[in-house]
């Protein structure tokens, strides 16, 4: 290779490397510039493979079966307002009642009573999460469809609860508002899917006036397997005026003022307490203290007092397919001849000074050895009751107060959600005027 010629092949391998360096940067260059795209790209990507997923699981969510269950002592429904992560819940119930009571009383006069189809109640709850320690909850109830003047007067439309809870702990949690009375097994938990029989126990109307509420302030919490709650609240008014007044047949029921524009002069207390360390089991007391006479007087002019006092005690278990229920309950109102005289009673029409109920109730499921989640269950249900268990010196008991009841029926339930009540009941009372009957009824919870 002469000299020219080597000097030549130099020039190219130079020019060529020159060459490929250049075409390495363009090239890293052009990658570089597309990068952003890229990344853009995958941004884009990745937004819509999550928006995908998303939907997939709103879909399985919306498709899947409610979980209905009771927190803070309420209802499975009234209960929703606990369960959103925040913001508003929307739940309720209603039933529709059919009865059809004997044309004839036991001893074989005429009853006057007919056939009633009622839409008995439909009810709303509304609530609000503001965040994980402040929750508002409220039950709106209209009562048989329609509301009047006069004559026309039918059914009535009444907040049956509306209070904010401060949750400050699972111990401790604070409760102001119109608040359900906790007593018994019916008044906070009244939906229709979580109790037999057409009707609520009448020991949980008569003896514990069901639906019973009051405006007040509490604490409530859990500690291990015991729940409590511990109110202070507006008393009873026994006088009639702001209320029906206490009266001879159904005790203090007359007495509640539901919170509106509810005396105050006269405090109450309430307190219940359940254990539920028992998978399947509840076993619970709650009490009830306060005077009912709100600074009212007799004829006489003479101020009344009339101490209030109520108890109960309940249990319930349930296994496998079947549930047993028992609740007592005992009340006893003082200086009941000033109420008398306050509120013109005389005779057998006194109040009682002493009264108290209980009942016993057995249900089984008979589906519960199928694989299947509808639910069939024949129950019996024993009353009994007196209203007037004594009554002062100078009065006379009336003896159509003194009550017992049975109630055989069968609930169905195609879902969780919708139940179907049919029961027939033989009402007897000492004076042997009961009237015996038949309910249908149909509820429902959302």
């Amino acid at each position: 290779m002469t000299l020219r010629s080597s000097g030549r092949w130099w020039i190219r391998a130079l020019v060529l490397g020159v060459c490929l360096h250049t075409l390495q940067v363009e090239v890293r260059a052009e990658s570089a510039a597309q990068d952003p795209w890229k990344q853009d790209m995958e941004r884009k990507l990745d937004a819509l493979t999550r928006e995908v997923e998303r939907n997939k699981l709103g879909e399985a969510a919306a498709t899947a079966p409610p979980d209905y269950k009771s927190e803070r002592g309420y209802g499975p429904a009234a209960s929703k307002a606990y369960r959103v992560n925040r913001g508003v819940s929307i739940g309720g119930y209603g039933e529709m009642l059919l009865q059809a009571p004997n044309k004839e009383k036991d001893d074989g006069t005429p009853s006057g009573r007919k056939r009633t189809l009622d839409f008995l109640r439909a009810v709303l709850y509304a609530g609000y999460k503001f965040n994980d320690k402040i929750v508002f909850n409220s039950e709106i109830e209209f009562e048989h469809a329609t509301t009047g003047e006069g004559s026309e007067e039918k059914g009535e439309v009444s907040v049956e609860f509306a209070q904010i809870d401060f949750l400050l702990s699972q111990p401790l949690g604070v409760r102001a508002g119109l608040m359900l009375v906790p007593m018994g097994f019916i008044n906070e938990m009244h939906e229709p899917t979580t109790f037999h029989g057409a009707l609520r126990p009448s020991v949980e109307t008569q003896i514990i006036p069901s639906t019973w509420r009051e405006n007040g302030a509490g604490l409530f919490g859990d500690i291990g397997p015991v729940s409590y709650r511990t109110y202070l609240m507006a008393g009873l008014s026994g006088v009639e005026g702001n209320s029906d007044g206490f009266s001879s047949g159904s005790a203090i029921r007359g007495g509640r003022t539901a919170g509106s524009q509810s005396s105050a002069e006269d405090v109450a207390w309430v307190g219940r307490v359940d254990y539920h360390g028992i998978p399947g089991v509840l076993l619970g007391v709650s009490g009830y203290t306060g005077q009912a006479g709100q600074n009212d007087t007799t004829a006489s002019d003479e101020e009344i007092d009339a101490p209030v006092s109520l108890w109960e005690s309940h249990a319930s278990a349930e296994y496998r397919g079947l549930e047993l229920r028992a609740l007592f309950a005992q009340g006893s109102i003082r200086d009941v001849s000033q109420l008398n005289d306050a509120n013109s009673l005389t005779g057998s029409n006194s109040i009682g000074e002493k009264f108290f109920g209980g009942y016993t109730q057995i249900a089984y499921n008979v589906l519960s050895v199928m694989k299947t989640n509808q639910y069939l269950a024949p129950f019996f249900l024993y009353e009994r009751y007196d209203t007037q268990q004594r009554v002062p010196e100078g009065f006379t008991k009336n003896p159509a107060n003194s009550r017992t009841e049975y109630t055989v029926g069968l609930t169905y339930k195609p879902i969780t959600q919708v139940v179907v009540k049919a029961d027939w009941q033989n009402k007897d009372n000492q004076a042997g005027t009961g009237v015996n009957q038949c309910n249908l009824a149909l509820g429902y919870i959302f």
